[in-house]
């Protein structure tokens, strides 16, 4: 049987993973590890039998080469974006009455509610182009938490650089960009911020409103760096 140039890696979902092991019995590599809860994308060959094997849907095949990020039209990303920062802003109130409630339940009941609005924040932004890894968007924002992590324990820094070299970037807006900006240009000039909320650092033009691209959060809880 000739071979095949692998196109899929399998992935696994922790929030739907239910450690039923199934996955270890079909693979046919040995890429999958339940006990650390990863999938060794080294070993993976994107068969698709774990994921067809997982009675709880936790396994999923992702692409290696990602299509373009299509660019969103003006009307779309500002009332999207304008959504995602006031329920960011939501979030915060909701974790600050779930530490401040005296009564279990009600603290539970906070924290719930919390994570639905971040929950939905997540698909917002994703709407806009952000949180996507093969979109400029994303790069920028690991290559600014790589270049200037929240703290130097930051765990997310080691990762955001791996990231950089597995996901090349592809993007409408990049390629659109490089192709009208003439070589050699001197770069915008920018502001960098510290998120507030989330601790994220980023880069915004000068001259644009500043809102976080992991949280959504606005000006009144970002900090210049």
């Amino acid at each position: 049987m000739m071979a095949t140039e692998k196109t899929h890696i399998a992935v696994r979902n922790l929030r739907l993973c239910t450690k039923d092991c199934l996955c270890l019995y079909v693979c046919p590599t040995g890429a999958s590890d339940t006990e650390n809860s990863i999938i060794d994308p080294e070993k993976c060959i994107g068969c698709g039998e774990c994921a067809a094997a997982c009675p709880s849907g936790a396994i999923s095949l992702v692409p290696l080469s990602y299509p373009p990020q299509q660019m969103k039209s003006e009307t779309v990303l500002a009332p999207a974006l304008a959504m995602a920062r006031e329920k960011a802003r939501t979030e915060e109130l909701a974790r600050a009455l779930a530490a401040s409630a005296e009564d279990e339940g009600a603290g539970r009941l906070g924290a719930a509610f919390a994570r639905a609005t971040r929950l939905v924040a997540e698909d917002l932004l994703r709407e806009s182009g952000y949180m996507l890894p093969q979109s400029k968007n994303a790069h920028d924002l690991l290559r600014a938490l790589v270049a200037a992590p929240p703290s130097d324990d930051f765990p997310v820094a080691a990762a955001a650089e791996r990231l950089l070299k597995l996901i090349p970037e592809n993007d409408a807006a990049a390629v659109a960009d490089a192709a009208t900006d003439p070589a050699g240009a001197a770069a915008p000039a920018t502001r960098t911020y510290r998120c507030l909320m989330c601790g994220a650092v980023f880069d915004v033009p000068e001259g644009e409103p500043p809102a976080c691209p992991v949280c959504g959060a606005g000006e009144d809880y970002l900090e210049l760096v």
